[in-house]
C-alpha cells in the first residue's frame, strides 16, 4: 500500500489548532516514496510524463540512468517545525505556519554571516503546525542522515543543506589553516550541524556511491572536494601534499584536503562536490 493515498490532517494538542485534509494519489505508477527517515520521506518520479516531444528520449534515457526527479516530503506533527533552504518549499497542506526564525537583531546578523560564507540561504524559514510540508523537486540526490548519528555533529559542503527538523543546531566551523585554503580554491567556512533530528541534503550523487572512511587518531588525504560530510570534530586543512614544494610539484598533486583525528568521513569517489554538470561533462 501507498504511503501517502488517502491521508488525512487531524488536530494535535500542540499545533494550537485543528487541521483538516486529505492527500491522495502522491505515489502512483510515476512515483513512489524511496526513502524515510523520522517525519521526512523522499518521493522519487520514476517515470515524468510531462515532457515534449523533442525531449521525451532524453527524459527516457535519463529515467533508466536513474536521473530522475526527487522531492522530499516533511509530515509535521506538531512538536517541532521544520526549517528549509529559503525557497525549496513547493506546497503545504494543513495548518502550517511559515516563520522567519529570527530572534532578533544579533540573531539576524549571525545567520546572514553562517549563510554569507556558506553558501546557504541567509534566512531559512521555518514551517511549523500539523500538516504536510512539500518541497521543489530536485534533479540531485537526496540524503536523510539523523545528525545524533554523528557524536559531536556532522560537517557539510556547501550547498548541500535542504531541509531538517527544528531541533537541529546549525554554526560555522573555519578551516584550521586559511592561506592554504585560499590558495587551494577552497572555501574557508562549512556548515555544521549539531543536536537531534533529521536532515536532508542534495548531493550529487547517491548515499550507495559514497565511500565511509572511519579514523582512529589518524588522517586523511583527498585531492579535490571529494568529501560530501564529515565529524564535527576532525581538525580540517588545506595542505601541500609534500612537505616539499619540489615534492609537491613532481607528483603533481599540489594541495589537498586533510582530516586529521577520531571520527567518520563520506566521500565521494567521482564526482566533486561542487557543480553535479561540471563533474560530468569534459571540457
Amino acid at each position: 500500500m501507498a504511503f501517502f493515498d488517502g491521508v488525512t490532517g487531524g488536530a494535535s494538542p500542540n499545533s494550537g489548532g485543528a487541521s483538516s485534509f486529505s492527500v491522495s494519489r502522491l505515489e502512483n505508477d510515476e512515483r513512489s516514496v524511496v526513502a524515510k527517515l523520522g517525519r521526512f520521506s523522499v518521493l522519487e518520479y520514476i517515470r515524468d510524463r510531462s515532457v515534449a516531444p523533442d525531449n521525451v528520449v532524453t527524459e527516457y534515457f535519463m529515467s533508466k540512468m536513474d536521473v530522475r526527479r526527487r522531492q522530499v516530503i516533511i509530515d509535521l506533527d506538531g512538536s517541532t517545525p521544520a526549517v528549509l533552504q529559503a525557497g525549496a518549499m513547493q506546497w503545504t497542506a494543513g495548518n502550517i505556519e511559515c516563520q522567519t526564525g529570527i530572534k532578533g537583531a544579533g540573531d539576524f546578523f549571525g545567520k546572514a554571516l553562517r549563510g554569507a560564507v556558506t553558501n546557504e540561504s541567509a534566512i531559512k524559514p521555518e514551517y511549523a503546525g500539523v500538516g504536510k510540508v512539500v518541497l521543489e523537486p530536485t534533479y540531485k540526490y537526496i540524503i536523510l542522515q539523523e545528525v545524533n548519528s554523528w557524536p559531536g555533529g556532522m560537517v557539510i559542503e556547501d550547498g548541500m543543506f535542504l531541509a531538517c527538523d527544528g531541533s537541529v543546531q546549525h554554526s560555522v566551523v573555519a578551516r584550521s589553516n586559511f592561506s592554504s585554503a585560499l590558495a587551494g580554491g577552497e572555501g574557508l567556512f562549512n556548515l555544521s550541524l549539531s543536536g537531534s533530528g533529521v536532515v536532508a541534503l542534495e548531493s550529487n550523487v547517491p548515499m550507495s556511491e559514497l565511500i565511509e572512511i572511519e579514523l582512529n587518531n589518524d588522517t586523511l588525504k583527498i585531492d579535490g572536494n571529494m568529501a560530501v560530510m564529515w565529524s564535527a570534530g576532525l581538525q580540517f586543512t588545506v595542505e601541500r601534499s609534500s612537505k616539499s614544494l619540489l615534492g609537491s610539484a613532481i607528483n603533481q598533486e599540489g594541495l589537498v584536503n586533510v582530516f586529521r583525528g577520531t571520527g567518520k568521513v563520506l566521500m565521494s569517489p567521482v564526482a566533486p562536490t561542487s557543480s553535479l554538470f561540471a563533474s560530468t561533462h569534459d571540457e
